[in-house]
């Protein structure tokens, strides 16, 4: 193993590590709330990354949104049987209408045909 024959000074090493600098860290903003943040890491005002929520409860409050929006009606559910008789109602309505009408036109026929 290498080993020094002597010691550094302190000029010596002080003139080494003359360019071994500090730096200040680069500022960004956040797209989403527009606070100063570091580059490449998250909000820590918003929670978000690059516009998506990375804390766990935003992401499933995201991810329910999304949920809403591309969910489709079931075909048989509770709610949907609950409802069906109140949809089947204005159809006997409408039957019972119908019906009347066809007594209606069934009078005048017979009575067109009595004269």
């Amino acid at each position: 193993m290498a080993v020094p024959k002597k010691r550094t000074g302190h000029s010596a090493q002080g003139k080494r590590r003359s360019n071994w600098k500090a730096t200040k860290p680069t500022l960004t903003k956040c797209p989403n709330c527009g606070q100063p943040v570091l580059a490449h890491t998250v909000c820590t005002a918003c929670g978000t990354y690059k516009g998506k929520p990375v804390r766990l409860k935003d992401q499933t409050a995201a991810a329910a949104a999304e949920v809403k929006e591309t969910k489709k009606p079931r075909k048989s559910t509770k709610k949907a049987k609950a409802e069906a008789p109140e949809k089947e109602a204005p159809k006997a309505e409408e039957a019972v209408v119908e019906e009347a009408k066809a007594e209606e036109v069934k009078e005048e026929t017979s009575e067109e045909k009595a004269e």
